[in-house]
C-alpha cells in the first residue's frame, strides 16, 4: 500500500543510530495508536452495552404488558378495551425486542470482535517484542564490553573463546529479535487501518439490517392502529381537563361555603340555629378511657348514628361497630377540668347497665354507677358462681365498663405467688379476653371454633363491645394473665391443664384454648377460653405448644431421675440384705464350730505341752479316714 512508512529490515544487523532513531518514531506512533484504540474501544463497548440494555428493557416491557390481565387493581375494574390494547402493544414490542436482540448479536460479531482482536492481540504482541528486543540489546552490549576488556598481555584462550561465544550468541539473538520487531511494526501500519475501518463497517451494516428488519415488520395496519390509539389518548386528555376544571370549581364553592365551619365553635349561635330534625349525625368525638387506677386518656374517634344506634368506626376500618342503642339512652352534660363540651350517656339493655364516659367526674360517676347497679340484679362473684351455681353451659364475658347477671369477670386476684423465673421459656403477648364457656369434651377438633361463634354471638346480642386488655405470659410451667398496669396476676393456668389450643381459620387474631379445671366438689370440668390478640394467634398457639413440649420433656426427665433414684435405692437395699445374710451365715458357722468343739472330749496335749484344736472339717476328715481303714482291715 503506497504512502506507508516502513523500517528497513536489512539494516537491523548494523544497528546504526539512524535506525534506532527511526525505530523510536515508530514506537511513539505505536503508543499513540494504542491510546487512541483504547478510547475507541471504550466508546464502542458503551454502544454494545447500551444496545444489550435496550434489548433487555424492551423484552421486560413486553412481558409486563402481557401480565396486565393478571393484575388486580382495586379501582381498575374489567376494562377489556384497555387489556386488548396493551396486548397488541405487547406483541409489537416483543417483535422489536427480537430485532434489538439480533442487532446486539451483529454488533458483537462485526464491531466488537475486530477492535478487540487488534487491542488484545496485535498491540500486546508489539509490547512483548519491544521488551524482548530491549533485553537482547542489553545482553549484546554486556557481551561486547566483556570482549573489549580482554587483555592482550594476559591472553587466555579459554576466556577469549567464551567472550567470542557470548558476542556471537547475543548478536544473533539481537538481530533475530530486531528483525521480528521491525516486521511487526511494519505490519502494524496496515493493521491499524483495518482495525479502525472494520468495526465501523460492521456497525453501519448492523444498523442498516436493523432498519430493514423494522421496516418489514412495520405494516400499514400498525400505522393505522397507532393513529387510533393517539386519537383515544387525546380524547382521554380532554376529558381529564374538563373533570379537573369541574373539581376546581367545586373546591372554590366549598371554600366559600365552609369558611365558617373551620372554626371549632360558631361565634354567633343565632346565625346558625340548631336543627332538631336530623335523622343522621356524624363526626369526631373524644372518648375518655381509664388507663390505670387514677390515670386516664382521651382518644379521638369517629361516631355516627344509624337506625337509632350509635356506631363507632376507627381510622382504617372498613365498617363501623355498634356502641349502644340510642332509643333507650339518656344523655346529660357534665363538667370536666381538661375538656369542654363534655357529656355522658347511660344505656340499660338486656339487663346490662353500661357506662361510657366522654369525661371523668368521680362524684358523678359514683352516682351514675350506683343508679346503674340498682337497675339490675346483683351478680355473685366468679368463685361463688362456679362453685355453687355451676351451670352446664354458660357464656362468661368480661367487660370493664359493665355489670350484668350472666356476665361476670373471671379475672379475680390470684393468690398464687409462685415465681417462674427459673423457666427456660418466657414469652409475653398482649391479649383481650372475649369470654369463656364450659364444654362437654375437648376431643372434637372444632370445639374452639364453635365456642368462638357462640361467645361472639352472645356479645353481639348483649351489645358488649369493650374488652379488657391483659398480658398473657407463656412459660414452661403455666399460663398467666397479668394486669398491664399493676402487674398483678389475674389468673393462672398450669400448662399441664391445657388440652387444646388453636386460632380462628379466618380471623387469625382470635385464638382460644381448652383446659381441664378443678371443680368445687372435687370433680373436674372442661372450660374453653377465647381471646383476641394484636399479633397472629397461631404464634401464641405455637408458643403454648412449645411450652407443653418442654413441660412434657421436663416431666419425663423428672420421672426418669426418680426411677433412677428408686433403682439405686433398691440396689443399695439389696446390697444391705446380702451383707446381712452373709453376716448371719458367718455367725451360724462360728456357732456350729463352737458347739462341735465343746461336744468332743479334751484333746491330748502335744509334745510341746499345748493342745491342738481341730476344726469341724478336719475332724470329719479324720473320722472318715478311720472308718475307711477299719473297712479295709475287715
Amino acid at each position: 500500500m503506497p504512502g506507508i512508512e516502513k523500517l528497513p529490515i536489512e539494516e537491523t544487523l548494523e544497528d546504526s543510530p539512524q535506525t534506532r532513531s527511526l525505530l523510536g518514531v515508530f514506537e511513539e506512533d505505536t503508543a499513540a495508536m494504542s491510546n487512541y484504540c483504547t478510547q475507541l474501544y471504550q466508546a464502542m463497548q458503551r454502544i454494545y452495552d447500551a444496545q444489550n440494555e435496550l434489548s433487555a428493557a424492551t423484552h421486560l416491557t413486553s412481558r409486563l404488558l402481557k401480565e396486565y390481565d393478571k393484575q388486580r387493581f382495586p379501582l381498575g375494574g374489567d376494562d377489556e378495551v384497555m387489556s386488548s390494547t396493551l396486548q397488541q402493544f405487547a406483541k409489537v414490542i416483543d417483535e422489536l425486542s427480537s430485532c434489538h436482540a439480533v442487532l446486539s448479536t451483529q454488533l458483537a460479531d462485526a464491531m466488537m470482535f475486530p477492535i478487540t482482536q487488534f487491542k488484545e492481540k496485535d498491540l500486546k504482541e508489539i509490547l512483548t517484542l519491544k521488551e524482548v528486543f530491549q533485553i537482547s540489546s542489553d545482553d549484546h552490549d554486556v557481551a561486547v564490553n566483556r570482549y573489549s576488556r580482554l587483555s592482550k598481555k594476559r591472553d587466555n584462550d579459554k576466556l577469549r573463546a567464551e567472550a567470542v561465544e557470548d558476542v556471537y550468541t547475543s548478536r544473533k539473538k539481537q538481530h533475530q529479535t530486531m528483525m521480528h520487531y521491525f516486521c511487526s511494526l511494519n505490519t502494524l501500519q496496515y493493521k491499524k487501518k483495518t482495525a479502525l475501518l472494520e468495526p465501523l463497517l460492521g456497525y453501519m451494516q448492523a444498523q442498516i439490517s436493523f432498519y430493514k428488519l423494522g421496516s418489514e415488520n412495520l405494516t400499514q395496519q400498525w400505522v393505522d392502529f397507532l393513529g387510533t390509539i393517539g386519537t383515544s389518548v387525546q380524547n382521554v386528555r380532554r376529558e381529564m381537563e374538563q373533570e379537573v376544571g369541574q373539581m376546581q370549581e367545586t373546591i372554590l364553592e366549598m371554600e366559600r361555603s365552609c369558611d365558617q365551619l373551620y372554626a371549632p365553635c360558631d361565634p354567633d349561635p343565632a346565625h346558625t340555629p340548631v336543627c332538631r330534625n336530623l335523622t343522621r349525625k356524624q363526626g369526631y368525638l373524644a372518648i375518655r378511657n381509664k388507663t390505670g387506677l387514677v390515670s386516664s386518656s382521651w382518644e379521638r374517634q369517629y361516631f355516627f348514628t344509624q337506625g337509632g344506634n350509635l356506631m363507632q368506626q376507627g381510622r382504617g376500618e372498613v365498617a363501623g361497630g355498634l356502641v349502644t342503642d340510642l332509643d333507650n339512652s339518656s344523655v346529660m352534660a357534665v363538667d370536666c377540668d381538661d375538656r369542654r363540651f363534655c357529656f355522658q350517656w347511660i344505656a340499660t339493655i338486656n339487663n346490662i347497665s353500661k357506662r361510657i364516659y366522654l369525661s371523668e367526674n368521680a362524684e358523678l360517676a359514683a352516682r351514675v354507677n350506683q343508679s346503674a347497679l340498682e337497675a339490675v340484679t346483683p351478680s355473685p362473684s366468679f368463685q361463688q358462681r362456679h362453685e355453687s351455681m355451676r351451670p352446664s353451659r354458660c357464656v362468661c364475658v368480661f367487660v370493664c365498663v359493665c355489670v350484668c347477671v350472666c356476665v361476670s369477670n373471671p379475672f379475680g386476684e390470684s393468690g398464687d405467688g409462685t415465681s417462674e423465673d427459673n423457666s427456660i421459656l418466657h414469652q409475653l403477648f398482649i391479649v383481650r379476653f372475649l369470654g369463656s364457656m364450659e364444654v362437654k369434651s375437648a376431643e372434637p377438633p372444632d370445639v374452639i371454633s364453635e365456642t368462638m361463634r357462640q361467645i361472639l354471638a352472645a356479645r353481639a346480642i348483649h351489645n358488649i363491645f369493650r374488652m379488657t386488655e391483659s398480658h398473657l405470659l407463656v412459660t414452661c410451667d403455666c399460663l398467666k394473665l397479668i394486669d398491664p398496669q399493676t402487674q398483678v396476676t389475674r389468673l393462672r393456668f398450669p400448662i399441664t391443664s391445657v388440652l387444646q389450643c388453636s386460632s380462628h381459620q379466618d380471623n387469625k387474631r382470635l385464638f382460644g384454648f381448652v383446659l381441664q379445671a378443678a371443680g368445687g366438689r372435687g370433680d373436674s370440668r372442661t372450660v374453653c377460653y377465647i381471646f383476641e390478640s394484636n399479633n397472629d394467634g397461631e404464634k401464641i398457639c405455637d408458643s403454648v405448644g412449645l411450652a407443653k413440649q418442654i413441660a412434657f420433656h421436663s416431666e419425663m426427665d423428672r420421672q426418669a431421675v426418680e426411677k433412677r433414684k428408686e433403682h439405686d435405692k433398691a440396689k443399695e437395699k439389696q446390697q444391705e440384705e446380702l451383707s446381712k445374710q452373709k453376716q448371719i451365715e458367718k455367725d451360724l458357722e462360728e456357732q456350729s464350730r463352737l458347739i462341735a468343739a465343746s461336744s468332743r472330749p479334751a484333746n491330748q496335749p502335744a509334745a510341746d505341752g499345748q493342745f491342738l484344736v481341730l476344726s469341724n472339717s478336719q475332724s470329719e476328715d479324720s473320722d472318715a479316714g478311720e472308718e475307711g481303714k477299719k473297712e479295709s482291715e475287715a
